[in-house]
């Protein structure tokens, strides 16, 4: 049965492209979010960008037809854009819920008109979902790109094989893959041989075609005086440090050294194999709390709260190393010009060729934001993006539906990605206690 789905301004602003993803029902936008859209077409944020391109998107829908008598959209579904409504929630309005309110309003005059066919409000406020089910409503959070933690690719597994294979890995030798056993590219592999008598077991990754296994070196040694704890720490510098490896995606709890190892990774590809022209290091600005409003100062001056993570990463690496590319203090690495920290307000419009380029807290970006940073990477760069989505300060997404989880999903089939999920923290025992019990 073809259903009726009216769409609050959130779900466009996350989305522009949601109007599509509804199959061949059809989408009801009230006049009062493209009220909203306008407010917010100004600004240069994201949430700018995405509202303009919103409003592109209908003016080129509207030019075969009134939007108001339905247009028609090329998955076989309709958009229209509603401008009625009726007065049997006019009591509900309040001063800074007015969009909202008329929004119930709209799914109410739709719901009256046409009572044989479902209305459905698609919104990602909590709220206004639950002032529609008061109302004998159905309302929905917009999950079309909605990966849940329980079923994200978590990039490794554990496998059964002969002695003999088991043996020949821990040589250096690599060892067919049979085709039924599902593995994804680049694919983290803890081995154990089939009998329980033999050798412990072995690291290996799946190659990039899915046919062999190739065994993972010994990371021992460490890079920038950082040397892998625990096996998903191995398996995080391997793919780090492998340069056919374009994206990579390291997820893990606070206290795991998913920033640690990436910015590592990075000085010992830039200062020592001179793989890349230079690091660029990038974060989110959304502050943990209360916002502590404008600060003060040149952009520098401004950057430094946000990004002073960053610094205290190189620094650690500066005490565990002695020198790093023969400099033994964070001033001189700034001088070189080799490492670049910027706020990801800036990358948008830039081509990024020849960088070790780490993207930190991916897990509060959208995944319009994670689209914009990656398609900024020229020939020869490798994007490293890090992320934790049980510890998200944005308030428009969650552990479902952040960019993070939807860049490991949508990439878990290519050969140029590899992700690795990190899960034991190693910051220090008080911190791991913290991140399993608080």
């Amino acid at each position: 049965m073809k259903k009726n789905y009216v769409l609050d301004t959130n779900v466009l602003l996350h989305d522009p492209q949601s109007i599509l993803q509804f199959d061949d029902n059809t989408v009801i936008i009230p006049i009062d979010v493209i009220q909203e859209i306008d407010q917010f077409k100004k600004e240069l944020s994201d949430r700018g960008q995405n509202a303009r391109e919103v409003s592109r998107r209908l003016d080129a829908l509207r030019q075969s037809r009134s939007l108001s008598e339905g247009v028609a959209l090329p998955n076989g579904g309709l958009l229209r854009v509603h401008c009625g409504g009726i007065e049997d929630v006019a009591s509900a309005r309040r001063q800074n819920g007015q969009a909202d309110t008329n929004i119930l309003r709209v799914a109410l005059q739709i719901q009256r008109d046409e009572p044989d066919k479902p209305v459905v409000i698609v919104s990602k406020d909590i709220n206004l979902r639950i002032r529609a089910d008061a109302l004998g409503l159905r309302a929905e959070d917009y999950e079309s790109d909605r990966v849940g933690l329980a079923d994200l690719y978590t990039g490794q597994v554990e496998m059964a094989l002969p002695l003999d294979q088991v043996q020949a890995l821990r040589q250096g030798h690599r060892v067919p893959l049979a085709s039924g056993q599902g593995a994804y590219p680049n694919e983290f592999v803890l081995v154990r041989p089939e009998d329980p008598s033999g050798k412990p077991t072995v690291l290996a990754r799946v190659d990039s075609t899915c046919s062999q296994l190739v065994p993972v070196p010994d990371m021992n040694m460490g890079v920038c005086g950082i040397r892998p704890r625990n096996k998903e720490q191995h398996f995080a510098l391997d793919a780090l440090l492998n340069e056919e490896l374009k994206l990579v995606t390291v997820m893990g709890k606070a206290g795991t050294g998913k920033t640690l190892l990436a910015v590592a990774a990075g000085l010992h590809e830039v200062l020592i194999r001179k793989r890349y022209k230079g690091l660029l290091v990038s974060r989110p600005t959304f502050p943990v709390g209360k916002d502590i409003g404008f600060l003060p100062g040149g952009v520098e001056q401004k950057l430094y709260p946000w990004m002073q993570p960053i610094s205290d990463t190189l620094e650690f690496l500066l005490d565990s190393a002695g020198t790093l590319g023969g400099r033994s203090s964070l001033r001189e690495l700034w001088r070189s010009g080799l490492i670049e920290i910027q706020p990801l307000a800036y990358i948008r419009g830039r081509s990024i060729a020849n960088h070790y380029m780490v993207v930190d807290e991916v897990q509060n970006l959208t995944p319009l934001e994670v689209k914009t940073i990656i398609t900024r990477v020229g020939e020869g760069t490798k994007v490293v993006l890090t992320g934790d989505p049980y510890q998200i300060d944005n308030p428009y997404v969650d552990s479902g539906s952040n960019g993070f989880n939807y860049v490991v999903n949508r990439f878990r089939s290519q050969p140029i990605a590899a992700h690795i999920e990190l899960c034991k923290g190693e910051r220090s025992r008080l911190a791991e206690l913290a991140a399993n019990l608080l």
